[in-house]
Order: structure tokens, then C-alpha cells, then sequence
């Protein structure tokens, strides 16, 4: 795999990225990307150093080594030492729309229904406006953070006693 971004540090981005490695208080992934990034840098002491090297040396991939040089060469050494910032991760699910999920689950079951499903509840948010869109899954993954089960007969409500005759 041959180099698509060279890796050219100045001697203060060197000692700065050397000092991170030597005082080692920092997280996990900024000591490994600062050391394929001095490993990556255009000296005559890492001439023999190759991707497949480093990547042996730091147990990391080729596309893990070329995202370090790669954000290195366009955005510089810190966001070379960080992760790359995720931009799509944002929750649906905040303490509103987990609040109306369990008033709909503790409600009394749609018409023709014993109980809420996880799609009927999904349904009803949408219904009712509280978000655009949410998938049973998302429903039940909050469902399942709270003790509330839909699945069990005592969930603190008194049981009917009809129905255990």
C-alpha cells in the first residue's frame, strides 16, 4: 500500500507529540496516534519504517495509520492525536419523548387490544406529534431502561383478579 498523505512534522509539533507519548496521562488512542505519527514522519530515522510496520508495531490498520496522516496533512496535529468527530450521532429518544413512552405504555391499551405493543406505542409518538419518526426497537431500548415491562402480568399494578381464576 503505498503513501497517499506525507507526514512532515516541525520540531515543536515533534517534541509536543514526543511529550504526549513520555508523560503517557492522557487517553489510550491520543499515545498510539502519536506514535504512528512520529512514526510517519518524513525523517531519515523512520525510512525503513513502512504502514505495514506500524501497523504491526501499534496494532492498528492501514485505514486507521492513513486517517491519522490524512487528518494530520488537512486539519493538523490535534485532530491527528483526537478521533474523528461524529457528526450523526445525536438521540432521538431524550427525557420527553421517554417520559411520553412509559405514559403510553402505563395507559389504558388501544380499543380491541389487552396491551401496548412496542409498534403501537411507536405509532402513537408519531401520532401524537411527540417526534417524526421511532422504530420499536428505540421504544423498547427505553422501555428496557426503565423496570416497566410490557411482557409481565404484575408490573406494580394490581393484578385483576378475575383473571386468575
Amino acid at each position: 500500500m503505498g503513501k497517499k498523505y506525507y507526514v512532515t512534522l516541525s520540531e515543536e509539533e515533534r517534541s509536543y507529540v514526543k511529550g504526549i507519548i513520555q508523560k503517557g496521562k492522557t487517553q489510550g488512542y491520543r499515545i498510539k496516534h502519536a506514535q504512528i505519527l512520529l512514526k510517519l514522519d518524513e525523517i531519515p530515522e523512520n525510512r525503513n519504517w513502512t504502514i505495514d510496520k506500524i501497523g504491526e508495531a501499534y496494532q492498528a490498520g492501514h485505514t486507521a495509520i492513513s486517517n491519522v496522516a490524512k487528518r494530520f496533512v488537512h486539519e493538523g496535529v490535534e485532530s491527528a492525536l483526537g478521533r474523528k468527530e461524529q457528526q450523526n450521532r445525536h438521540r432521538k429518544i431524550d427525557g420527553k419523548v421517554e417520559a411520553h413512552i412509559v405514559a403510553i405504555a402505563c395507559s389504558e391499551a388501544p380499543e380491541g387490544r389487552e396491551h401496548w405493543t412496542l409498534q403501537l406505542i411507536a405509532d402513537e409518538l408519531v401520532r401524537l406529534g411527540v417526534v417524526e419518526s421511532i422504530s420499536d426497537t428505540a421504544v423498547m431500548n427505553t422501555l428496557k431502561k426503565t423496570s416497566l415491562s410490557l411482557g409481565k402480568r404484575r408490573n406494580g399494578v394490581f393484578p385483576n383478579r378475575e383473571r386468575n381464576l
